[in-house]
């Protein structure tokens, strides 16, 4: 197994060699010679043979095995030095990849603890200490992908395919007809040549040469093709230079088509002879290029970059995609879907489930988001790498050398089943009422229980982004100096990866009025009460929802001082008593106008009458027929269930204990049931109110006087006898 993703790691075997611990003998100096050759096989043969193996030759040695795709051997290799002094903190990361490589996560998962404690800062350490837990979530298939190892797939290694028209382009070492066969010392097979295949019912057939003067003696491919501006990118091998030690990077050429035939290749004016740059994806319109490269001043490794062509057609300045995107490992093979704005790549220093994974990122404006594996089964322990997919997201292709497969790198191509991804981006920009943007904006997102998952401060341009999972509940919060709070809530559920959600706050004035709305009993701010705010004078209503902190501002921008004002504010939440209050003032003076308002919560069982101001309600001697003062308190309930219409609630007449029992049953329920009729005309569903009688079965103190029994109760206690309850008994 050998693909161009081990040509990177060249200049990265050097960072490996240490002094020597002691004198090296002749066979581990062979052993060095055919190392630095790539030549594995044999230096694996000399370092097996030599006694008093130097620490650096068993790191070699360890390094030979993994090359190849060795890992079982690999790892005894690594088990037998990785406690010796003198080891360094890589030996502990690769000692964990290779773990990973053969499954075994949790032994992994303790090297890297010892990697960590030696280099806390590094990136692939933070990457790991974010989530520990992740590989158990990668390794859960959520049935995301079908997946088809290609007909064209052999013994031979295929991989990195890019779109071409109608075609696919990939790179093979396949032999075709060639006049001297050349085998590369890594893994004894043919070098790498650029094909090009056809696609038909889910396969790759008709595959031949992509460019027969294209592909020389040494490495050509992978490759990009831009559509609109009809040029080609590909790697190759440096054929005119050799490295201070001896090898030949990878370089990137450009050939455009024109009068029908391809045009003499253009290096990239990044072509170096000390390092390489490679893996090039373009544009659809050619101006716009992603590359690998271990250019010095990257963060180590092979780093991804991005250059822009000027208007004069040149290529502009390398710009490193920064700490988000790469890491101390390798990130190799970019792809960026320019329809969907997401940048796909492989990885071994991001958090994986061994060698190379494969992650994506969604770009934002000139940023890239948070960086998410694409798991089982699109990753594996072994190397995943090279995805494309076509604009819909709904088909593509992408290479593996799983053991499943036929033999080195094949290429698999695969369906998405669902949604391609399991986070998303939430963006937006701030904005006031007019619809122009509020620059510097504090932005926080919090999840459904209030926790903060971070935060920005905007720009000039009032955008923000975050990255949320799917099917969770967010709130986006908005603050700024002089504007008034503003809440968005963010349901992540639904097909959509990009969600779009702007922030509105209003400007406020000298002058502006806050609610503050609380729970009655607790005094804790009450988040989402549907607040309705209507102007007596002038008939205008705004609807606003209070944030949680309880508050609704309104800027008071059309009145001046000594204006009197007037609304009326109705308040409902799920679960509260729904009410309406009349606010009146004189604005005497600049500032905020606060007015806390309690809300009663409402449960089954509780009287409504100690909730609300309801006088006692008065019948005439004898008689059940509604008096004008009795009208007035049971117009009040007519209004509480106008404004609650999913309560259900029985008007309970009571009576002391004075008269006959029969009597004081049958008055009383004839009154609840005239009173009940009296409120049924005034509300909505009106079989939502009963009345009862109870005549004097429910006292509510020690005032009997039935049969020889003689109250002495005082007239004040028998009042308290005689009323009239409305009890909340269902809420719908």
């Amino acid at each position: 197994m050998i693909t161009i993703k081990h040509y990177f790691t060249i200049s990265i075997v050097f960072l490996f060699s240490i002094q020597a611990f002691s004198q090296k003998s002749a066979n581990e100096i062979k052993g060095d010679k055919y190392y630095s050759f790539y030549a594995f096989d044999n230096a694996i043969e000399k370092y097996n043979n030599t006694q008093g193996l130097t620490l650096e030759g068993q790191r070699r040695l360890a390094e030979s095995y993994r090359n190849i795709g060795k890992y079982a051997e690999s790892e005894v290799a690594y088990s037998h030095f990785v406690l010796v002094q003198g080891t360094i903190a890589e030996d502990y990361y690769n000692y964990s990849c290779v773990l990973k490589m053969n499954g075994k996560y949790d032994e992994a998962i303790k090297w890297m603890n010892k990697f960590k404690d030696l280099k806390p800062n590094d990136l692939r350490v933070q990457d790991f200490s974010s989530d520990k837990a992740v590989i158990s979530k990668l390794l859960t298939d959520e049935k995301r992908y079908k997946i088809v190892n290609l007909d064209l797939n052999s013994d031979e290694d295929d991989f990195g395919t890019a779109y071409y028209n109608n075609k696919i382009i990939f790179a093979s070492s396949r032999e075709g007809v060639k006049l001297v066969s050349r085998k590369y010392n890594w893994n004894r097979k043919a070098f790498l040549d650029i094909y090009s295949a056809d696609t038909a019912k889910g396969q790759l057939n008709n595959i031949g040469y992509f460019n027969k003067r294209l592909n020389k003696k040494f490495h050509e491919g992978p490759a990009s093709y831009s559509q609109t501006a009809k040029c080609f990118a590909y790697t190759q091998n440096n054929y005119k230079g050799k490295s201070k030690e001896g090898d030949r990077k990878l370089q990137i050429f450009f050939r455009t088509f024109m009068n029908d035939k391809w045009q003499t290749e253009v290096p990239f004016y990044l072509n170096s002879n000390e390092y390489s740059v490679g893996h090039p994806w373009l544009s659809k319109d050619g101006l716009t290029m992603y590359f690998s490269s271990d250019m010095p001043g990257g963060y180590g490794g092979v780093d991804l970059y991005k250059t822009t062509k000027d208007k004069l057609g040149n290529w502009g300045p390398a710009i490193n995609l920064g700490s988000n995107i790469n890491t101390e490992g390798n990130e190799l093979f970019p792809f960026f879907e320019e329809s969907n704005k997401i940048l796909f790549f492989a990885s071994n220093g991001h958090q994986g489930l061994g060698g190379l994974d494969i992650f994506m990122s969604v770009a934002n404006d000139d940023n890239f988001g948070r960086v998410a594996n694409l798991g089982t089964p699109i990753n594996t322990q072994f190397d995943d790498f090279s995805l494309i997919i076509n604009p819909e997201m709904k088909n593509g292709y992408f290479s593996s050398n799983r053991v499943e497969g036929k033999g080195g790198d094949d290429i698999y191509s695969f369906e998405c089943l669902k949604s391609f991804v399991s986070q998303k981006i939430v963006k937006g920009i701030a904005k006031n009422s007019k619809g122009e943007v509020v620059p510097n904006t504090l932005v926080k997102l919090v999840d459904k229980n209030n926790i903060e998952k971070g935060q920005l401060t905007t720009n000039t341009d009032g955008k923000y982004s975050f990255d949320v999972d799917n099917k969770e509940q967010y709130k986006l919060k908005g603050t700024k100096e002089g504007f008034d709070g503003s809440e968005n809530p963010i349901n992540t559920e639904g097909e959509k990866d990009i969600i779009y959600s702007d922030l509105l706050l209003n400007k406020l004035s000298d002058l502006s009025l806050c609610y503050t709305i609380v729970d009655k009993t607790s005094a804790q701010p009450l988040e989402g009460v549907k607040v309705k705010v209507i102007n007596n004078l002038t008939s205008k209503s705004d609807t606003l929802i209070s944030t949680s902190s309880g508050e609704v501002k309104k800027a008071l921008l059309e009145n001046k001082i000594k204006d009197n004002i007037s609304y009326n504010i109705s308040l409902s939440k799920d679960g509260y008593l729904s009410k309406t209050v009349t606010y009146n003032q004189l604005l005497e003076n600049n500032g905020i106008y606060k007015l806390t308002i309690p809300l009663d919560k409402i449960d089954v069982g509780l009287d409504l009458a100690k909730l609300i101001d309801i006088k006692p309600i008065y019948f005439d001697l004898g008689k059940s027929n509604i008096r004008k003062d009795a009208a007035i308190e049971l117009n009040k309930i007519v209004k509480v269930m106008n404004e609650n219409p999913n309560m259900v609630v029985e008007l309970g007449s009571h009576t002391d204990c004075r008269g006959a029992v029969a009597s004081n049953e049958n008055l009383s329920n004839k009154r609840a049931l005239s009173s009940a009729e009296y409120i049924k005309k005034g509300i909505t569903n009106p079989e939502r109110i009963q009345g009862k009688g109870y005549g004097e079965s429910r006292l509510k103190n020690a005032c009997a006087c039935e049969g020889e029994i003689k109250s002495t109760c005082s007239e004040i206690e028998h009042q308290q006898n005689r009323r009239t309850e409305f009890v909340i008994i269902k809420i719908e």
